[in-house]
């Protein structure tokens, strides 16, 4: 396999000082607690230890921190968060969403728990491998350990929460040279319970050299059992893609969790040479939201697309972070990212390129268009190049915009009612980015979901 794999950016326990292992800050503590407070074996557990002691120096980030500067996380301290403990794998309550396409290719965890009755992987052809972490042969473990907590900025301080509390992870890992046609449905559902929960789900996704695969992760939430108080919770989830030679993955990522959630994402990718990686990112739900979107090259001529969509109003926050490390000639990334905020929302777009000197004859491009729907909605938006290369291409851009007025009377003139018409604008606007989606029902249900946004209109 041609993909090379770096040491862990997490120290090892016995790396870190004492000094260091202070507990900077109490909150962080006790959400360190509440996820470690079930124990492992083995490797894993050894990586789970690493992860705790840096979490341990680390503190929650503040709007000080430039990073965060438009994201304020003080709604989330004052919030108490508990692991769930009852299993709901089994709930009859729990209803799934099933994609036509990926009928028999899903993986369901709910509340972080595998929920094997729920899922369905026993029709997958030969060449890839769909499982939970504990289904995994000894072998196959043996593989995992080499990628998991292995990609760059394991250190940021939710990543390595995430990492301190792993007890099982989703696993797609595809051989060399094999092209999976059905997509892989890994499905992560929350229920509410009878206090404030956290769950922290993980997937690891490694394609070798020359293979190709499809995948959806989902994000959302459905009822508790019978009794149970619709509750805040909080949802910090990793992804690492480990995309070799030549290897094709196209990736639709959607969230859609309730109102009073809190989420935080991680999306770590690493592109060997000629691999090419495709992201859907789509963000609908969640009172307060974060998606850290990290690519690094790892080879030349690799070709990076990312479309994104957030749609919110009422007085959510969303965030998206992007950072494209761009190291080896020859590399292609396209970028574009679409919001839509309606109400009070405010939405956050900070995305990075880097083309250093050695990344010569790259072609960038990003672009953050943005869609207003009422006079107090918000965006910040900052789309960067960081270049030192003599001889590339690279351009980048923002705008913000309303419904334009002669638009919706254009519409009306022609029998629309002016709430159909904002509706036609509005759809238009995200079906760019929604349409690019390769999951057919996916993308009728999308579309369907974004036409029954009653917030976004004047109803």
């Amino acid at each position: 396999m041609n993909i090379q794999v770096s040491p862990s950016p997490i120290p090892n326990s016995n790396a870190v000082s004492l000094t260091s292992m202070l507990d900077r800050d109490d909150y962080l503590t006790r959400l360190l607690n509440q996820v470690t407070a079930t124990k492992t074996e083995g490797w894993l557990q050894e990586l789970r230890q690493s992860a705790a002691n840096w979490v341990r120096h680390s503190i929650i980030p503040t709007t000080r921190e430039e990073e965060w500067r438009f994201t304020d996380l003080s709604s989330l301290r004052k919030v108490q968060f508990n692991v769930e403990t009852r299993n709901f794998a089994s709930v009859a309550s729990v209803e799934l969403d099933i994609l036509p396409e990926a009928a028999n290719s899903r993986l369901v965890f709910v509340n972080g728990v595998f929920a094997p009755e729920l899922s369905a992987v026993s029709d997958l052809p030969s060449g890839i491998v769909v499982s939970n972490l504990a289904g995994l042969s000894a072998v196959e473990q043996e593989g995992v350990q080499q990628y998991l907590a292995q990609a760059e900025g394991a250190q940021e301080v939710f990543t390595a929460l995430n990492t301190a509390g792993i007890n099982d992870a989703a696993v797609v890992w595809v051989k060399k040279n094999v092209v999976i046609e059905t997509p892989i449905h890994l499905v992560f559902i929350s229920v509410a319970g009878e206090t404030a929960t956290i769950s922290q789900p993980r997937c690891l996704v490694v394609a070798e050299s020359g293979s190709q695969v499809t995948l959806v992760e989902e994000y959302t939430n459905r009822e508790g059992a019978k009794g149970a108080k619709e509750e805040v919770y909080l949802t910090n989830a990793v992804t690492e893609v480990w995309v070799g030679d030549n290897a094709q993955v196209s990736h639709t990522r959607v969230e859609q969790e309730s109102a009073e959630v809190f989420h935080i994402g991680k999306t770590a990718i690493a592109q060997a040479r000629d691999s090419r990686y495709t992201c859907h990112a789509i963000t609908l739900g969640a009172k307060l939201s974060r998606h850290n979107l990290e690519i690094l090259q790892t080879g030349e001529q690799t070709q990076t697309t990312l479309n994104g969509l957030t749609i919110i109003s009422g007085k959510q926050l969303s965030d998206t972070h992007s950072a494209i490390a761009l190291n080896y000639p020859h590399g292609t990334s396209d970028q574009l990212h679409k919001c839509i905020v309606g109400d009070r929302a405010h939405a956050v777009f900070n995305g990075k390129v880097f083309v250093p000197k050695l990344a010569q004859l790259t072609n960038a491009s990003q672009l953050n268009r943005n869609l207003l729907l009422s006079s107090k909605a918000r965006v910040d938006t900052k789309p960067q190049l960081e270049i030192t290369a003599d001889n590339v291409k690279c351009a980048h851009g923002a705008t913000v915009s309303q419904l334009e007025d002669d638009e919706i009377f254009y519409l009306q003139s022609r029998g629309i009612d002016e709430n159909d018409a904002r509706k036609l604008l509005i759809n238009a606007f995200a079906a760019e980015v929604i349409n690019k989606i390769p999951v057919p029902s996916l993308r009728e249900i999308l579309l369907n979901t974004v036409n029954n946004l009653k917030s976004l209109t004047n109803e």
